[in-house]
């Protein structure tokens, strides 16, 4: 995934969602949680405006625009608008993660 998508470690490991809401608000983004049972797969959306996700626990495999990347606590994914992309739950248990739209 190229570098403009996916920032590893924008976060620390340990995320907060208070201090993900605050640097999002500060970008102009919404701040909205998401969990996530094993398996939970969500496909083929586009969107109308730009999106931004984080992983609080677990794992998340994405695809965005045809390429795919496993998100670990702490990264960050930006989506542009119009972008096809999919989120798969890969980790063993609960994931919980964060969205926001511009």
């Amino acid at each position: 995934m190229s570098e403009d998508l996916l920032t590893r470690g924008r976060f620390a490991a340990t995320v907060e969602n208070q201090t993900v809401a605050a640097d999002w608000r500060g970008r102009g983004y919404s701040c909205q949680r998401f969990v996530d049972p094993p398996g939970q797969e969500w496909n083929d959306f586009v969107h109308d405006t730009n999106e931004l996700v984080t992983v609080l626990e677990g794992r998340l495999e994405m695809e965005v625009a045809g390429q795919t990347v496993v998100v670990e606590p702490g990264d960050e994914v930006f989506i542009p608008r119009g972008a096809v992309h999919s989120v798969r739950n890969i980790h063993t248990g609960t994931t919980r993660w964060l969205f926001g739209y511009d």
